[in-house]
C-alpha cells in the first residue's frame, strides 16, 4: 500500500495560521445564558400605556426558583407560572405619568420558544392624556449585569430608544403634543431657575458685574451680552457640537469671578467701562457650565429644542431676579451714602476675589 506523503512543516504552519485567522468569524457553539437582558416595547397612547416585556427564560427561572428553564416556554407549564412571573417583573417596573405613579395591569403571557423568552403584556390606564412619562426598570435587581432595552412608541412612531441598567435604571420622556410641550417647559424652566439659585459662583459673577452700577441702559446692555454669550455655548455644548472637559471649564468659571473682582478694584472715574465685553467673553465659559448641568439632567431627544429654550429661560429668570434685587439697593446706597457705597464696592470686590480664588484651587484639586 502506497504511503500517503507527510505534510511539510511549512504547510502545517500555514494551515494553523489560517485557522487562527478564521476562528473569530466561525459561528460560536451554543452556550448557556451568560448575558442577562430583557426587551421592553412601550406604546404611549392617549388613554393608556401598553407594555410588552420580553424576559429570558433563564432569568425568569432563576427568579421563580424553577429548576428547568425550558419548561417556562411550554404551553402546559407557562400558564401555571405566568401570574407569579408577572408579579415579580411588575415589582421592579414603575411607570410615572406627569409625576404620579400609575398601576400596571397584567393582561397575558406568551412563550417565544425560538428566542427562549416569555413576553408579558401590561397596561396602565390614563385618566387624561399625559405629557411627561417616567420609566424605572429594575426587573432582576439581584443581577447587577442585567440590561433592559427599551423602545418607546408614540402613535406608532419610534420616540426613544434607551438601555436601562443597574446603575441607570430610569428614563424620562415627553410627548409631542401641547401637553408634552407644556411638561417640558415647566420641567426645564424650573431646573434653570434652580441652578442659578444654588450656584453661588454664577450669582457672584452677576453681582460683580453690577457693583460698578450705571443706568438702566448700561445694566441691560451688560445683562444682554452675558445672556447672548452663554446661550450660544449652552446650545452648542448641550447638542454635542462643542465638548470641553469640566476639568477646564469649572476652574475657568472661578477665574472669571476673580477677574471681575480685580477689574472692579482697578476701575476709576473716566476710564472705559469694559463690563459688556467681559460679560460676553466670560459668558461663553459660563454657558459651558450650564450645559454640563443640563446634560446631567438628561436632554430628551424627542424635545431637544424645547428643553434647551426652557432651561435657558429659567436661567434668565433667575438672573433677572438677582439683577432686580441688587441694582436698586446699590442705586439707593450711592444716592444716600456715596462714600459707604465706594467702600461697599471695594469690600464686595475683595470678597468676590477671595471666593473665586478658593473655588479655583478647589476645582483644580477636584478635577485635577
Amino acid at each position: 500500500m502506497k504511503r500517503r506523503p507527510r505534510m511539510g512543516r511549512s504547510a502545517r504552519r500555514c494551515i494553523t495560521a489560517f485557522a487562527l485567522w478564521l476562528a473569530p468569524f466561525a459561528p460560536a457553539p451554543a452556550a448557556a445564558h451568560d448575558t442577562s437582558y430583557s426587551y421592553m416595547d412601550l406604546d404611549w397612547q392617549r388613554t393608556a400605556i401598553a407594555l410588552r416585556v420580553s424576559v429570558h427564560r433563564d432569568d425568569a427561572a432563576a427568579a421563580l426558583g424553577v429548576a428547568a428553564p425550558e419548561s417556562l416556554t411550554s404551553a402546559a407549564f407557562l400558564p401555571r407560572e405566568a401570574a407569579r412571573l408577572a408579579a415579580y417583573v411588575a415589582s421592579g417596573l414603575h411607570v410615572r405619568v406627569d409625576g404620579s405613579a400609575v398601576p400596571l395591569e397584567f393582561e397575558h403571557a406568551v412563550a417565544v420558544p425560538a428566542k427562549r423568552s416569555i413576553a408579558l403584556t401590561f397596561v396602565a390606564r390614563l385618566a387624561h392624556p399625559a405629557g411627561h412619562l417616567g420609566v424605572d426598570a429594575r426587573l432582576f435587581p439581584g443581577n447587577t449585569q442585567h440590561e433592559t432595552f427599551l423602545n418607546v412608541y408614540d402613535a406608532g412612531r419610534l420616540l426613544r430608544q434607551s438601555v436601562l441598567t443597574h446603575d441607570e435604571p430610569a428614563t424620562e420622556l415627553y410627548g409631542h403634543d401641547a401637553v408634552g410641550v407644556s411638561a417640558v417647559v415647566a420641567t426645564f424652566v424650573r431646573a434653570g431657575i434652580h441652578h442659578i439659585f444654588i450656584g453661588p459662583d454664577h450669582i457672584l459673577f452677576i453681582i460683580g458685574l453690577l457693583l460698578l452700577g450705571g443706568g438702566f441702559a448700561r445694566v441691560l446692555k451688560v445683562a444682554t451680552a452675558f445672556t447672548l454669550a452663554h446661550s450660544i455655548t449652552l446650545a452648542l455644548a448641550a447638542t454635542g457640537h462643542l465638548d470641553i472637559s469640566a476639568r477646564i471649564v469649572e476652574p475657568l468659571i472661578a477665574l472669571s469671578i476673580v477677574y471681575i473682582g480685580i477689574e472692579n478694584l482697578r476701575a476709576r472715574p473716566g476710564t472705559p467701562d469694559r463690563r459688556t465685553v467681559l460679560a460676553f467673553s466670560f459668558g461663553l465659559i459660563h454657558g459651558l457650565g450650564f450645559a454640563g448641568v443640563l446634560r446631567q439632567l438628561g436632554l430628551p431627544t424627542e424635545a431637544l429644542g424645547w428643553s434647551l429654550v426652557s432651561f435657558n429661560l429659567g436661567v434668565e429668570l433667575g438672573q433677572a431676579c438677582i439683577i432686580l434685587a441688587v441694582t436698586p439697593l446699590l442705586g439707593v446706597l450711592r444716592s444716600a451714602r456715596p462714600r459707604i457705597a465706594l467702600r461697599a464696592v471695594a469690600a464686595g470686590s475683595w470678597g468676590i476675589i477671595v471666593a473665586g480664588s478658593y473655588w479655583f484651587v478647589q476645582r483644580l484639586l477636584v478635577h485635577g
